[in-house]
């Protein structure tokens, strides 16, 4: 009898074992166990439990996105700013995402209403020097500064730069976190992307993605008057986010987050840190940016193009190059007026880089120095030539 209940026990033992298996083993690395009674062999698989995900938080169960958070999210900051606007309450300007109206109605023009708006900075020095977009702090003299602890500073706007849509401002503060600049002209498509800032109202949130591409041109990113070549990403970046850091897998700054596609999903774009950093320097220094400027306009050149010029009598040039960046027009008075540049000069180098489109000229200009000489090699009547031009300040 004894014998029996021996017997029965290992069998219903092996069962719930066996029964177990099923579930664990499709999911999870396992051991298995043979059992011999009676010249019958049962094999059940007993699950490996040091397999199991850890419900622990030490830190080496955090991932990269939450280190890298934890290490760059108490030098994120949130930005509140108003201004005073004079104009009827229909005006398109009111479609702005980022200032919000809050006094009046759609009917009754105001000459004095208030927009708001919320959006996101970083800290770059412990002594209070901060980050941002200019669209964030635009017609504020002030602004409110949050930091994650709930501290709260009155900010002052330094500068700002309205073409590459960058700001910086100050806070009365020592001792404060500060991010860690990487490096964005090293990026390659497909690397992660964390974005982190306070998305309509959502203070200290954090998305994810990659970097989906690079040297975006401010043309097609829609904001044709920008002179930036934006990160690609879709980490998610909606209206608040502005001004926030875009980091890599280490925690480090790339980039600014910036602007989405209103008509798109997955289409966020930010600044290069290198830009930001560079105007920043400036504005902090001077409280303005200079921007180097040539006085030219320009095509790109291909066999197509090329015919269609050719047959245009008003532009009284004869085109020979297949490829290059043709000259169009050259402002009178400007620095390329000043060089001698003509309308149908072919550029086909500008320093030491060979140019094929204009957004590779206008990016070493924009790279150039205001008043040093900045050698273009030009195609002219079927011969080579260099012409020496100083760039001037942009005009505002």
């Amino acid at each position: 009898m004894n014998s029996f209940f021996r017997k029965l026990s290992v069998y219903l033992a092996m069962l719930t074992l066996g029964c177990g298996a099923g579930f664990w083993g499709s999911r999870y690395l396992s051991n298995s166990t043979t059992v011999i009674e009676n010249k019958k062999t049962y094999t059940t698989v007993i699950p490996t439990l040091s397999k199991l995900p850890s419900l622990t938080t030490d830190e080496q169960n955090v991932n990269f996105i939450a280190q890298a958070v934890q290490r760059v999210g108490p030098a994120v900051v949130r930005i509140d700013a108003s201004r005073q606007v004079e104009m009827s309450s229909q005006d398109n300007r009111f479609s702005q995402p980022f200032f919000r109206r809050f006094f009046g109605d759609d009917s009754t023009p105001i000459p004095d209403q208030v927009e708001r708006g919320t959006g996101s900075g970083f800290i770059l020095s412990a002594d209070g020097r901060l980050i941002t977009n200019a669209h964030v702090v635009e017609g504020s003299k002030t602004v409110q500064v949050t930091l994650k602890d709930g501290q709260v500073y009155e900010g002052e706007v330094l500068g700002l730069d309205p073409m590459t849509d960058i700001a910086v401002l100050k806070i009365d503060a020592t001792d404060l976190p500060t991010v860690t600049l990487g490096n964005a002209e090293k990026l390659n498509a497909g690397e992660w992307a964390i974005a982190i800032g306070n998305p309509l109202g959502f203070d200290n949130t954090v998305t994810v993605g990659i970097i989906s591409a690079i040297d975006r041109p401010s043309s097609q990113v829609g904001v044709p008057d920008k002179r930036v070549r934006f990160i690609q990403t879709d980490a998610a970046i909606n209206p608040g986010n502005s001004g926030g850091p875009l980091l890599n897998a280490k925690g480090e700054v790339i980039g600014m987050n910036t602007a989405i596609r209103a008509d798109a999903q997955g289409l966020g774009f930010a600044i290069p840190i290198e830009t930001a950093q560079r105007i920043a320097n400036q504005l902090f220094a001077e409280g303005k940016a200079d921007h180097p400027y040539l006085g030219i306009h320009m095509v790109n050149l291909t066999p197509e193009t090329k015919a269609q010029i050719n047959q245009q009598p008003d532009l009284d040039v004869t085109v020979t190059a297949d490829q290059g960046v043709l000259i169009v027009k050259v402002v009178p008075n400007s620095p390329a007026a000043k060089a001698g540049l003509q309308v149908g000069d072919t550029i086909v180098k500008v320093g030491d880089h060979d140019v094929v489109n204009s957004l590779q000229v206008q990016d070493k200009v924009e790279r150039s120095e205001i008043g040093k000489s900045l050698p273009l090699k030009i195609l002219r009547n079927g011969k080579l030539r260099v012409i020496a031009v100083k760039p001037g300040v942009f005009p505002q």
